[in-house]
């Protein structure tokens, strides 16, 4: 494991570990299959917890790390939820959250932010308990929304890029960083598709009824 976490490779300057590398592509290509709503967006989410685990255990970030513990669990759930919304046009059914969803979803996001990040202090697990705790939050509730195929959940990867870009670079994992920029980029295209497929869904179930 040592060989997989320490720098083994110079990147854009930056010395960068084989985990660090081949997690941060994985999660790229999550994002990637994700838009596309195929089934194989979990087994590859699951491949680069397992790498940023260490990466992230290595750079002293207790939140970051744990989180790879969380994804993991959710991308099980995520596959099972994924595997029962199948549809024969349009694939993995995706729709836009309901106004009490979104609720949730913003409680969920400061609540919990505020529970983790304390926690993290009282332990010491984090240099930064603030924004190590909402990634740790906004991650756990991207991926379930995602795994209900709420378009939203891409909305909240951006809100966890926006403060994990500084964090990757103020903890010396530049590549990171790099990554999360690309990351922001594909998280925007990704939430106009699925919002397009979300209205071409909507449109599809109104039409018998419009019909009729």
């Amino acid at each position: 494991m040592n060989v997989l976490v320490e720098p083994q490779l110079t990147l854009f300057g930056q010395q960068v570990s084989w985990a660090e590398l081949i997690g941060q592509l994985c999660a790229l290509a999550v994002v990637y299959l994700a838009q596309r709503r195929t089934l194989w967006t979990w087994p590859v989410q699951v491949a680069a917890t397992v790498l940023l685990f260490s990466v992230y255990l290595s750079a002293q970030l207790g939140g970051l790390a744990v989180r790879q513990v969380v994804i993991l669990l959710i991308s099980v759930y995520g596959w099972w939820a994924w595997t029962r919304r199948r549809d024969p046009v349009y694939g993995v059914t995706v729709r836009s959250a309901t106004g009490a969803e979104r609720v949730v979803l913003v409680a969920a996001m400061v609540g919990g932010t505020a529970a983790v990040a304390l926690l993290l202090d009282a332990l010491d697990a984090s240099w930064a308990p603030w924004p190590d705790a909402w990634i740790f939050v906004g991650t756990v509730v991207a991926f379930a929304a995602q795994g209900r195929g709420l378009t939203e959940f891409w909305l909240v990867w951006l809100a966890v890029d926006a403060v994990g870009v500084p964090l990757q670079f103020a903890s010396g994992l530049w590549f990171s960083a790099l990554v999360y920029v690309v990351f922001a980029v594909l998280v925007v295209h990704g939430w106009l598709s699925w919002r397009r497929s979300a209205s071409a869904m909507e449109r599809n179930a109104a039409s018998p009824a419009a019909s009729g």
